[in-house]
């Protein structure tokens, strides 16, 4: 006989139900559902599955169970940001070049937007370099984007040319804070180290693809134990968060309207730090942003899906997160987005052609 106890409020309500001691994962959430009924207000992930190999955010570990029941669901409800629910919070935006090239009119008309909204809540504006794939960042095109940003129209209160109290604002030189966001999701057993290859994902006979080619991790390694002689060596490995499969996450962006995406379906279990001992693009600029007290982010749309994986961040760090503002892209001639690689398009090419911001 298996328990099911789902936490509510701190109190679990329980019912038995006779279960195969292999019973996968998936199909004990479906059975919850089922036999528990809808979450009122608590996520699926908060539920037990006593006599099962597996008991979600490790309750049966030592986690506190009313810490942990006390967080908010994001299931079937949005998200509150902290613009929502502090009106009177001093606006801080951002924005966020990548140096791997020269940037392009894409990137400015993004900036443009936030540094727009920035002047409009009369808020500050910080410059964040973030460079952390250090194969194709190079010094150079993060020498060329502050003066290519700065003709462009852009100014910023924060960065890494004028310095600030929130910084350093080069994520090359932010590790030991990322190692400690790392260290917070692994306490509460939000994340399980990977040994799989992006080779071995796309060979995985279960690896489904959405519509855009985006593998959806197969869930390999998921119960994988988190056994390690140091944290040395476990920062040699790769990490990956375990989202809640089937959960939906919703949220209000600030231009596109309302957004959902389904966990497990919309995305897997995604990269937070790589074992080449740095920190994955989601969990560092949730890291960052929470650090620098970003109240919004304005971004271009093809992160949407991107800000439910974060949002996931949020929650399991206990933060509230900030408000997201996606931008349309710009598209070429052809109908596809501007690429690092357009050359034509780079503001420094528009500069040498005698091109002129404003009018933009």
């Amino acid at each position: 006989m298996i328990r099911i106890a789902r936490i509510n409020g701190g109190y679990p309500l329980a019912r038995k139900k006779k279960l195969h001691k292999n019973t996968d994962r998936s199909d004990a959430y479906a059975l919850a559902r089922r036999e528990i009924g809808p979450t009122d207000g608590f996520n699926a992930r908060y539920w037990q599955f006593e006599g099962l190999g597996f008991t979600d955010w490790r309750i049966a570990a030592g986690a506190s169970v009313d810490k942990l029941a006390k967080r908010r669901s994001m299931e079937h409800s949005e998200v509150t940001s902290r613009l929502n629910e502090e009106g009177d919070e001093a606006y801080r935006g951002r924005i966020a070049p990548t140096p791997t090239g020269y940037m392009h009119l894409g990137h400015a008309k993004t900036f443009l937007a936030a540094q727009k909204r920035a002047l409009i809540k009369g808020g500050e504006l910080i410059l964040r370099v973030e460079d952390l794939d250090r194969d194709r960042c190079k010094p150079e095109y993060t020498n060329a984007l502050i003066e290519d940003l700065r003709w462009a129209g852009l100014r910023w209160d924060e960065g890494p040319d004028c310095g600030g109290d929130r910084g350093p604002y080069r994520q090359s030189e932010r590790r030991d804070a990322f190692i400690d966001t790392w260290r917070q999701l692994r306490h509460v057993g939000a994340i399980f180290p990977c040994l799989c290859s992006r080779k071995d994902v796309q060979a995985a006979v279960r690896a489904p693809h959405r519509e855009d080619g985006e593998l959806i991790y197969p869930g390999t390694c998921r119960e994988a134990e988190d056994r390690f002689e140091s944290e040395a060596e476990a920062l040699r490995v790769n990490w990956r968060f375990r989202v809640p499969d089937g959960e939906r996450i919703s949220f209000r962006d600030g231009n596109q309207g309302p957004q959902t995406f389904v966990a497990g379906v919309d995305f897997g279990d995604f990269l937070v730090w790589r074992k080449d001992g740095m920190a994955s693009y989601e969990l560092a600029v949730v890291s960052d942003d929470i650090a620098m007290g970003i109240t919004e982010v304005v971004r271009g749309e093809d992160l949407l899906v991107s800000t439910a994986r974060q949002l996931l961040l949020y929650r399991s760090l206990g933060e509230t997160p900030p408000a997201f503002y996606h931008c349309p892209l710009i598209l070429d001639e052809s109908g596809r987005r501007l690429a690092k690689r357009d050359k034509a398009k780079s503001l420094r090419a528009l500069r040498a052609s005698g091109d002129d911001p404003s009018v933009w």
